[in-house]
């Protein structure tokens, strides 16, 4: 299988006045193309950081990560821009829309950054928003959407660049457990498409959907899971 993102020795320390934190420390790991991992820990156990270092959101301060075998570790601000938005997609918490855009509009945020053409851009964006059963709320602005609608959104826009890789960070956090259920059930369809998913989450039923799960503890990888889709619902 393609390796598509390698974390190789990574670290990343942060000086706290006299003290230095070690908020990754010497990390390995590689994503197979296709994949679907979960990564988990209790607060400070550097899931977070290593989810920065994934997404091209901070760099390590010492080893590498490779991604689309580029090494990506050195990379001026601007490149690292271009980088997450050409080879990433991001899926959050609290959705991080933007409040006064439509529905389409939204989605269409990432490839305005890409300099898909208008015409284009609106175009992938309506099949994105059908696909993702969005077709009447098109629209319709953040405000006017319920928490799963708002998540469905943020999943299109995710996907707007065709990304390499997709990171999640507490996917179902502010949605009921129904509506979290639906939500994991379109990540399982991605990623039975061929999608590559990262999930950062502190939820064991979560964590159970992946194909494997990657339990951190004071910014080491304390061990790692294989488990079955089949078994995992």
């Amino acid at each position: 299988m393609t390796v598509v993102a390698h974390l190789q020795g990574a670290s990343r320390v942060y000086p706290m006045g006299n003290t230095v934190v070690r908020a990754l420390d010497s990390v390995d790991l590689a994503f197979e193309r296709g994949s679907y991992t979960a990564i988990m820990g209790a607060s400070g156990s550097g899931k977070s950081t290593m989810l920065n270092l994934l997404g091209c959101l901070d760099r390590p301060t010492a080893g590498r990560y490779l991604l689309g075998g580029r090494d990506v570790s050195g990379l001026d601000d601007d490149e690292l821009s271009r980088e997450r938005n050409k080879r990433l997609g991001f899926v959050f918490q609290a959705y991080n829309l933007i409040p006064h855009l439509t529905v389409l509009e939204n989605i269409e945020v990432p490839m305005e950054y890409a300099d898909v053409p208008p015409a284009a851009a609106r175009e992938r964006s309506i099949a994105l928003a059908s696909r993702m059963g969005l077709a009447d709320r098109m629209d319709h602005r953040p405000s006017e959407l319920s928490g799963g609608q708002q998540q469905r959104v943020a999943i299109a826009r995710s996907l707007a660049n065709d990304p390499m890789v997709l990171l999640a960070d507490e996917p179902t956090g502010n949605l009921d457990s129904k509506t979290g259920i639906e939500i994991l059930a379109l990540l399982d369809e991605l990623n039975a498409a061929g999608r590559t998913l990262i999930v950062v989450t502190h939820d064991p039923k979560v964590g159970a959907r992946a194909h494997r799960t990657v339990h951190m503890r004071d910014g080491r990888i304390l061990r790692v899971e294989e488990q079955r889709r089949e078994e995992a619902r």
